[in-house]
């Protein structure tokens, strides 16, 4: 007899946050495991083949999400996984879907969005292009996000390439992002 509960991996290092979004799918009717980092992320794949996951993009440590994103596509390519961010840029978003992301939503989301994506996974030609030009502090953030992702997050590194100081960098990142 199939199991009728669908399989949910959260990989999020706040816990306070996983915890509230474990409890909301397991109100849906989720059985939810939950992961700090790819590692543990790993080993729950050793013995458990979840069809959904929810990844955050920014995880302490030494790897990214997008790491924990290539790990589980390659682990099921059939997975339907969701990134979500708190550090949105059109940089990371590409090389989450490259590597395997279904939908890739910016904080605060909440259930509701990430069930959302889960069910949104085909591409849509009806999304309106918009004629809005990019304002010099948007390049400016993507650049930063760029830099960032290829370093891991590494923000000392990420300054370094940038050739500005680290808390100068700290500083930036800590601004709401200009829409």
């Amino acid at each position: 007899m199939p199991n009728p509960e669908p399989l949910l991996l959260i990989i999020e290092d706040d816990e306070a946050f996983a915890r509230t979004l474990s409890r909301s799918f397991e109100r849906r009717g989720y059985r939810v495991l939950a992961a700090t980092g790819h590692d543990e992320a790993a080993a729950i794949l050793a013995q458990h083949n979840p069809g959904y996951a929810v990844v955050d993009l920014k995880l302490k440590g030494q790897t990214s999400g997008l790491a924990c994103v290539q790990l589980l596509h390659d682990h099921d390519p059939d997975m339907l996984i969701v990134v979500l961010t708190g550090f949105a840029s059109i940089a990371t978003a590409v090389e989450a879907i490259k590597l395997g992301a279904v939908q890739y939503l910016a904080k605060p989301s909440d259930a509701d969005d990430i069930e959302a994506a889960f069910g949104h996974v085909a591409g849509s030609a009806e999304i309106e292009v918009t004629n809005r030009s990019t304002s010099i502090k948007t390049l400016e953030w993507e650049r930063i996000h760029a830099v960032l992702a290829e370093t891991d997050f590494n923000i000392s590194e990420a300054a370094r390439r940038l050739g500005m100081h680290r808390r100068t960098l700290a500083r930036k990142l800590e601004k709401q992002r200009v829409k």
